[in-house]
Protein backbone atom coordinates (compact mmCIF):
# COMPACT_ATOMS: atom_id res chain seq x y z
CA UNK A 1 0.00 0.00 0.00
CA UNK A 2 1.38 3.58 -0.97
CA UNK A 3 -0.02 7.00 -0.08
CA UNK A 4 -0.96 9.97 -3.07
CA UNK A 5 -1.02 13.41 -1.42
CA UNK A 6 -4.60 14.76 -0.85
CA UNK A 7 -6.41 11.15 -1.28
CA UNK A 8 -6.81 8.28 -0.06
CA UNK A 9 -4.08 4.84 0.09
CA UNK A 10 -3.91 2.49 -2.44
CA UNK A 11 -3.57 -0.96 -2.44
CA UNK A 12 -1.37 -2.12 -5.39
CA UNK A 13 -3.18 -5.54 -6.14
CA UNK A 14 -2.72 -8.00 -8.84
CA UNK A 15 -5.51 -6.32 -11.52
CA UNK A 16 -2.45 -3.82 -11.64
CA UNK A 17 0.44 -4.34 -14.17
CA UNK A 18 3.55 -3.13 -12.59
CA UNK A 19 6.57 -2.51 -15.57
CA UNK A 20 9.88 -4.50 -15.37
CA UNK A 21 11.44 -1.52 -13.23
CA UNK A 22 9.47 -1.66 -10.65
CA UNK A 23 11.05 -3.12 -8.47
CA UNK A 24 14.06 -1.26 -9.11
CA UNK A 25 11.98 2.30 -8.95
CA UNK A 26 10.56 1.10 -5.36
CA UNK A 27 14.43 0.62 -3.99
CA UNK A 28 15.49 4.20 -5.28
CA UNK A 29 13.15 5.70 -3.16
CA UNK A 30 9.72 6.04 -4.85
CA UNK A 31 7.22 7.34 -2.13
CA UNK A 32 4.11 7.50 -3.32
CA UNK A 33 2.12 5.96 -6.63
CA UNK A 34 -0.84 6.41 -9.16
CA UNK A 35 -2.29 4.40 -11.74
CA UNK A 36 -2.53 5.13 -15.09
CA UNK A 37 -3.15 2.74 -17.95
CA UNK A 38 -3.97 0.07 -15.35
CA UNK A 39 -0.63 0.67 -14.38
CA UNK A 40 1.30 1.51 -11.36
CA UNK A 41 3.06 5.04 -12.10
CA UNK A 42 6.01 5.90 -9.42
CA UNK A 43 4.34 9.64 -8.95
CA UNK A 44 7.55 10.82 -7.01
CA UNK A 45 10.45 10.47 -4.82
CA UNK A 46 11.37 13.51 -3.05
CA UNK A 47 9.52 17.04 -2.80
CA UNK A 48 8.04 17.63 -6.56
CA UNK A 49 9.49 21.04 -6.31
CA UNK A 50 13.37 19.33 -5.89
CA UNK A 51 12.21 17.24 -8.56
CA UNK A 52 11.48 20.06 -10.85
CA UNK A 53 14.70 21.57 -10.05
CA UNK A 54 16.83 18.01 -10.68
CA UNK A 55 14.83 17.97 -14.08
CA UNK A 56 15.53 21.90 -15.09
CA UNK A 57 19.52 21.55 -14.12
CA UNK A 58 20.66 18.13 -13.89
CA UNK A 59 19.06 15.05 -15.34
CA UNK A 60 15.91 12.74 -13.98
CA UNK A 61 15.22 9.06 -14.62
CA UNK A 62 11.56 8.06 -15.22
CA UNK A 63 9.41 5.00 -14.98
CA UNK A 64 7.23 5.23 -17.42
CA UNK A 65 6.02 1.77 -18.48
CA UNK A 66 2.94 2.67 -18.16
CA UNK A 67 3.07 4.14 -21.56
CA UNK A 68 1.69 1.29 -23.02
CA UNK A 69 2.64 0.39 -26.53
CA UNK A 70 0.12 -0.53 -29.24
CA UNK A 71 1.79 -2.11 -32.41
CA UNK A 72 0.69 -2.25 -35.79
CA UNK A 73 1.93 -4.77 -38.90
CA UNK A 74 0.73 -6.14 -42.07
CA UNK A 75 0.68 -5.49 -45.49
CA UNK A 76 -1.86 -2.48 -44.78
CA UNK A 77 -0.20 -1.07 -41.83
CA UNK A 78 0.53 2.37 -43.00
CA UNK A 79 -2.74 2.60 -44.82
CA UNK A 80 -4.41 1.57 -40.86
CA UNK A 81 -2.56 3.66 -39.04
CA UNK A 82 -2.56 6.89 -41.41
CA UNK A 83 -6.54 6.11 -40.98
CA UNK A 84 -6.43 6.47 -37.37
CA UNK A 85 -5.37 9.88 -37.15
CA UNK A 86 -5.70 13.20 -38.39
CA UNK A 87 -2.70 14.06 -39.07
CA UNK A 88 -0.59 13.11 -42.60
CA UNK A 89 2.01 10.30 -41.44
CA UNK A 90 2.79 10.33 -45.46
CA UNK A 91 6.07 12.66 -44.38
CA UNK A 92 6.60 10.44 -41.55
CA UNK A 93 9.50 8.24 -42.46
CA UNK A 94 10.99 5.46 -41.21
CA UNK A 95 13.22 6.10 -37.91
CA UNK A 96 10.79 9.45 -37.36
CA UNK A 97 8.43 10.08 -34.70
CA UNK A 98 5.43 12.01 -34.61
CA UNK A 99 2.78 13.79 -31.91
CA UNK A 100 -0.39 12.18 -32.85
CA UNK A 101 -4.12 12.83 -31.86
CA UNK A 102 -6.34 9.30 -32.55
CA UNK A 103 -9.81 10.63 -32.68
CA UNK A 104 -13.37 8.88 -33.48
CA UNK A 105 -16.37 9.84 -35.54
CA UNK A 106 -17.39 13.07 -34.26
CA UNK A 107 -13.85 14.26 -34.06
CA UNK A 108 -13.29 13.63 -30.03
CA UNK A 109 -9.96 12.76 -28.80
CA UNK A 110 -9.71 8.73 -27.96
CA UNK A 111 -5.39 9.48 -27.10
CA UNK A 112 -2.62 11.64 -28.32
CA UNK A 113 0.42 9.11 -28.40
CA UNK A 114 3.86 9.62 -29.84
CA UNK A 115 4.09 7.37 -33.10
CA UNK A 116 7.08 5.97 -33.86
CA UNK A 117 7.18 4.29 -37.92
CA UNK A 118 10.03 1.10 -37.42
CA UNK A 119 8.87 0.06 -40.73
CA UNK A 120 6.86 0.96 -44.22
CA UNK A 121 4.22 -0.72 -42.47
CA UNK A 122 5.64 -1.54 -39.15
CA UNK A 123 4.20 1.55 -36.18
CA UNK A 124 4.23 1.12 -32.57
CA UNK A 125 1.76 3.92 -30.37
CA UNK A 126 2.77 5.22 -26.96
CA UNK A 127 -0.45 5.40 -25.20
CA UNK A 128 -1.29 7.97 -22.57
CA UNK A 129 -4.15 7.21 -20.06
CA UNK A 130 -7.03 5.90 -22.33
CA UNK A 131 -7.48 2.03 -23.82
CA UNK A 132 -5.70 2.88 -27.52
CA UNK A 133 -5.43 -1.05 -28.22
CA UNK A 134 -9.38 -1.80 -28.04
CA UNK A 135 -9.85 1.05 -30.17
CA UNK A 136 -7.74 0.22 -32.48
CA UNK A 137 -8.40 -3.30 -32.67
CA UNK A 138 -12.24 -2.48 -32.76
CA UNK A 139 -11.57 -0.80 -35.68
CA UNK A 140 -9.31 -3.53 -37.13
CA UNK A 141 -12.35 -5.35 -37.30
CA UNK A 142 -14.02 -3.91 -39.82
CA UNK A 143 -11.20 -1.82 -41.78
CA UNK A 144 -10.96 -4.85 -44.33
CA UNK A 145 -7.14 -4.03 -43.99
CA UNK A 146 -4.68 -6.87 -43.83
CA UNK A 147 -3.15 -5.30 -40.46
CA UNK A 148 -2.38 -7.26 -36.93
CA UNK A 149 -2.85 -4.88 -33.90
CA UNK A 150 -1.50 -5.87 -30.64
CA UNK A 151 0.35 -4.72 -27.24
CA UNK A 152 4.44 -6.15 -27.70
CA UNK A 153 6.31 -6.49 -25.11
CA UNK A 154 7.69 -2.84 -24.81
CA UNK A 155 8.40 -0.69 -21.98
CA UNK A 156 9.77 2.84 -21.96
CA UNK A 157 11.92 4.76 -19.10
CA UNK A 158 12.56 8.47 -19.63
CA UNK A 159 15.49 10.21 -19.19
CA UNK A 160 15.20 13.79 -19.33
CA UNK A 161 16.98 17.09 -18.70
CA UNK A 162 19.88 19.49 -19.81
CA UNK A 163 23.14 16.74 -18.76
CA UNK A 164 20.57 13.44 -20.17
CA UNK A 165 22.81 14.00 -23.59
CA UNK A 166 26.10 12.77 -21.39
CA UNK A 167 24.14 10.02 -20.27
CA UNK A 168 22.87 8.28 -23.15
CA UNK A 169 26.40 9.15 -24.63
CA UNK A 170 28.37 7.76 -22.16
CA UNK A 171 25.63 4.63 -23.06
CA UNK A 172 24.81 4.26 -26.90
CA UNK A 173 27.51 6.29 -27.91
CA UNK A 174 27.28 10.08 -29.95
CA UNK A 175 24.91 7.85 -32.52
CA UNK A 176 22.41 8.47 -30.17
CA UNK A 177 23.44 11.78 -28.66
CA UNK A 178 22.98 13.15 -31.69
CA UNK A 179 19.70 12.44 -32.68
CA UNK A 180 17.30 14.71 -33.70
CA UNK A 181 14.37 15.77 -31.99
CA UNK A 182 11.68 13.09 -32.99
CA UNK A 183 13.88 10.53 -34.35
CA UNK A 184 15.43 6.90 -33.09
CA UNK A 185 17.11 4.46 -33.16
CA UNK A 186 17.10 0.66 -32.86
CA UNK A 187 19.99 -0.96 -31.31
CA UNK A 188 21.22 -2.47 -27.96
CA UNK A 189 22.81 -2.18 -24.58
CA UNK A 190 25.15 -5.26 -24.29
CA UNK A 191 22.38 -7.44 -25.54
CA UNK A 192 19.36 -5.47 -23.88
CA UNK A 193 17.29 -4.74 -26.98
CA UNK A 194 15.75 -1.52 -26.90
CA UNK A 195 14.57 1.73 -29.17
CA UNK A 196 16.19 4.98 -27.73
CA UNK A 197 14.31 8.26 -28.92
CA UNK A 198 14.58 11.54 -28.82
CA UNK A 199 11.74 11.98 -27.00
CA UNK A 200 9.78 13.47 -23.45
CA UNK A 201 7.32 15.02 -21.62
CA UNK A 202 9.07 17.30 -20.02
CA UNK A 203 10.03 19.68 -22.24
CA UNK A 204 13.52 19.83 -21.38
CA UNK A 205 16.39 17.33 -23.47
CA UNK A 206 15.41 14.32 -23.17
CA UNK A 207 15.26 10.76 -24.35
CA UNK A 208 13.52 7.81 -23.91
CA UNK A 209 14.51 4.00 -23.98
CA UNK A 210 12.05 1.37 -25.14
CA UNK A 211 13.29 -1.66 -23.89
CA UNK A 212 12.11 -4.60 -25.85
CA UNK A 213 12.63 -7.28 -23.44
CA UNK A 214 10.91 -6.95 -20.19
CA UNK A 215 12.84 -9.45 -18.17
CA UNK A 216 16.27 -6.96 -18.38
CA UNK A 217 14.33 -4.23 -16.53
CA UNK A 218 16.19 -4.19 -13.71
CA UNK A 219 19.66 -4.32 -15.40
CA UNK A 220 18.24 -1.49 -17.85
CA UNK A 221 17.51 0.37 -14.77
CA UNK A 222 20.67 -0.19 -12.72
CA UNK A 223 22.79 0.51 -16.44
CA UNK A 224 21.42 4.04 -16.46
CA UNK A 225 21.72 4.70 -12.69
CA UNK A 226 25.49 4.06 -13.04
CA UNK A 227 25.95 5.66 -15.94
CA UNK A 228 24.16 8.74 -14.50
CA UNK A 229 25.81 8.98 -11.79
CA UNK A 230 28.93 11.72 -12.94
CA UNK A 231 26.12 13.97 -14.07
CA UNK A 232 24.17 13.80 -10.60
CA UNK A 233 20.92 11.32 -11.98
CA UNK A 234 18.02 11.06 -9.88
CA UNK A 235 14.73 8.71 -10.18
CA UNK A 236 11.91 11.34 -10.05
CA UNK A 237 8.24 11.23 -10.87
CA UNK A 238 7.18 13.11 -14.22
CA UNK A 239 6.84 16.79 -13.23
CA UNK A 240 3.75 18.40 -13.48
CA UNK A 241 5.38 21.64 -12.75
CA UNK A 242 7.61 21.77 -16.00
CA UNK A 243 4.77 20.18 -18.34
CA UNK A 244 2.29 23.07 -17.37
CA UNK A 245 5.04 25.68 -17.89
CA UNK A 246 5.62 24.35 -21.20
CA UNK A 247 2.16 23.71 -22.46
CA UNK A 248 1.72 19.92 -22.36
CA UNK A 249 -1.23 18.32 -22.20
CA UNK A 250 -2.12 15.25 -19.75
CA UNK A 251 -5.46 13.15 -21.47
CA UNK A 252 -8.33 12.84 -18.55
CA UNK A 253 -7.50 16.33 -17.58
CA UNK A 254 -7.08 18.62 -19.71
CA UNK A 255 -8.70 16.93 -22.08
CA UNK A 256 -10.92 13.51 -23.04
CA UNK A 257 -13.21 11.75 -25.35
CA UNK A 258 -15.83 14.95 -25.19
CA UNK A 259 -12.96 17.39 -26.58
CA UNK A 260 -12.39 17.95 -29.85
CA UNK A 261 -8.44 18.82 -30.91
CA UNK A 262 -9.70 22.33 -31.87
CA UNK A 263 -10.48 23.44 -28.45
CA UNK A 264 -7.64 22.27 -26.85
CA UNK A 265 -5.30 23.79 -29.13
CA UNK A 266 -4.25 20.84 -31.05
CA UNK A 267 -5.73 22.18 -34.33
CA UNK A 268 -2.27 21.52 -35.69
CA UNK A 269 -2.50 17.90 -35.30
CA UNK A 270 -5.36 18.15 -38.23
CA UNK A 271 -3.89 18.42 -41.17
CA UNK A 272 -6.46 20.33 -43.85
CA UNK A 273 -5.31 19.17 -46.84
CA UNK A 274 -4.93 15.14 -45.98
CA UNK A 275 -6.14 13.28 -48.99
CA UNK A 276 -6.49 9.89 -47.37
CA UNK A 277 -9.43 9.29 -45.54
CA UNK A 278 -9.35 9.42 -41.25
CA UNK A 279 -11.63 8.84 -38.63
CA UNK A 280 -13.38 11.80 -37.57
CA UNK A 281 -12.44 13.80 -40.79
CA UNK A 282 -16.20 14.90 -41.99
CA UNK A 283 -16.94 15.90 -38.24
CA UNK A 284 -13.44 17.89 -37.66
CA UNK A 285 -14.26 19.57 -40.86
CA UNK A 286 -17.07 20.90 -39.79
CA UNK A 287 -15.83 21.89 -36.49
CA UNK A 288 -13.00 24.20 -38.06
CA UNK A 289 -15.78 25.84 -40.22
CA UNK A 290 -18.33 25.93 -37.50
CA UNK A 291 -15.89 27.27 -34.94
CA UNK A 292 -15.47 25.74 -31.13
CA UNK A 293 -18.11 26.97 -27.94
CA UNK A 294 -15.19 26.21 -25.48
CA UNK A 295 -11.37 26.51 -25.50
CA UNK A 296 -8.53 25.40 -22.79
CA UNK A 297 -6.55 28.75 -22.07
CA UNK A 298 -3.47 29.16 -20.17
CA UNK A 299 -4.09 30.80 -16.76
CA UNK A 300 -2.75 33.09 -14.16
CA UNK A 301 -3.77 32.48 -10.55
CA UNK A 302 -2.70 35.07 -8.48
CA UNK A 303 -2.05 34.77 -4.89
CA UNK A 304 -0.03 32.90 -2.70
CA UNK A 305 1.33 29.66 -4.04
CA UNK A 306 -0.59 26.94 -5.00
CA UNK A 307 0.41 23.12 -4.49
CA UNK A 308 2.35 20.90 -6.82
CA UNK A 309 -0.95 19.74 -8.69
CA UNK A 310 -4.72 19.27 -8.49
CA UNK A 311 -6.42 16.44 -6.66
CA UNK A 312 -10.01 17.45 -7.89
CA UNK A 313 -11.10 19.98 -10.73
CA UNK A 314 -11.69 23.61 -9.38
CA UNK A 315 -14.69 25.70 -10.92
CA UNK A 316 -13.72 28.76 -12.46
CA UNK A 317 -16.25 31.52 -12.69
CA UNK A 318 -17.06 34.58 -14.30
CA UNK A 319 -19.18 37.09 -13.11
CA UNK A 320 -19.97 35.05 -9.82
CA UNK A 321 -21.78 32.28 -12.17
CA UNK A 322 -19.96 28.93 -12.69
CA UNK A 323 -18.64 28.96 -16.40
CA UNK A 324 -15.76 26.31 -16.31
CA UNK A 325 -13.36 24.63 -14.25
CA UNK A 326 -9.62 24.65 -13.64
CA UNK A 327 -8.29 21.30 -15.38
CA UNK A 328 -4.77 22.00 -14.19
CA UNK A 329 -2.87 24.31 -11.62
CA UNK A 330 0.35 24.49 -9.65
CA UNK A 331 3.47 27.11 -9.22
CA UNK A 332 5.91 27.31 -11.30
CA UNK A 333 9.24 28.44 -8.85
CA UNK A 334 11.02 29.61 -11.99
CA UNK A 335 8.56 32.09 -13.23
CA UNK A 336 7.36 32.52 -9.62
CA UNK A 337 3.57 32.53 -10.64
CA UNK A 338 0.73 30.07 -10.07
CA UNK A 339 -0.44 28.93 -13.64
CA UNK A 340 -2.51 26.36 -15.01
CA UNK A 341 -5.25 25.56 -17.61
CA UNK A 342 -8.67 26.71 -17.50
CA UNK A 343 -11.55 24.70 -19.96
CA UNK A 344 -13.96 27.84 -20.49
CA UNK A 345 -16.94 29.14 -22.99
CA UNK A 346 -15.15 30.78 -25.66
CA UNK A 347 -16.41 34.44 -25.22
CA UNK A 348 -14.42 34.05 -21.92
CA UNK A 349 -11.12 32.68 -23.69
CA UNK A 350 -9.67 36.10 -25.12
CA UNK A 351 -6.25 37.17 -23.76
CA UNK A 352 -6.64 39.59 -20.25
CA UNK A 353 -10.15 38.04 -19.37
CA UNK A 354 -10.38 38.04 -15.49
CA UNK A 355 -11.95 35.26 -13.86
CA UNK A 356 -12.12 33.58 -10.74
CA UNK A 357 -11.19 30.22 -9.59
CA UNK A 358 -13.24 28.80 -6.73
CA UNK A 359 -9.69 27.15 -4.70
CA UNK A 360 -10.30 25.11 -1.89
CA UNK A 361 -8.70 27.63 0.46
CA UNK A 362 -11.05 30.14 -1.01
CA UNK A 363 -11.84 32.23 -4.32
CA UNK A 364 -8.88 33.30 -5.98
CA UNK A 365 -8.74 36.24 -8.81
CA UNK A 366 -7.01 34.90 -12.32
CA UNK A 367 -6.80 35.73 -15.94
CA UNK A 368 -6.07 34.52 -18.91
CA UNK A 369 -3.02 34.46 -20.71
CA UNK A 370 -1.09 33.15 -23.45
CA UNK A 371 0.40 29.47 -23.34
CA UNK A 372 3.23 27.91 -23.10
CA UNK A 373 3.92 29.77 -20.47
CA UNK A 374 7.95 29.01 -20.80
CA UNK A 375 9.81 28.56 -24.04
CA UNK A 376 7.07 28.68 -26.60
CA UNK A 377 9.24 27.75 -29.40
CA UNK A 378 10.26 24.11 -27.83
CA UNK A 379 13.89 25.69 -28.08
CA UNK A 380 15.00 23.80 -24.97
CA UNK A 381 13.98 20.48 -26.28
CA UNK A 382 15.36 20.99 -29.57
CA UNK A 383 18.85 22.26 -28.52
Amino acid sequence: MTEIPGTIPVFLATWYRRSPYFEASWASGAKAADIYNNMILPSYFDDPVNEYWQLVNHVALWDVGVERQVEIEGPDGFDFTNYLTPRDLSTCKVGEGRYVVITDEKGGIINDPVLLRLGENHFWLSASDSDLLLWAKGVAVNAEMDVEVREPDVSPMQIQGPKSKDVVGALFGPKVRDLPYYHFLETSLDGIPVVVTRTGWSAEVGFEIYLRDGSRGPELWHRVMDAGKPYHIRPTGPSDIRRIEAGILNYTSDMTLENNPYEVGLGWLVDDAKEADFIGKTALRKIKKDGVKRKLVGVEIHGSPLGSWLTEFWPVLASGRVIGKLTAGVHSPRLRKNIGYAMVPIEHARLGTRLVVRAPSGDRDATVVKKPFFDPKKDVPKS
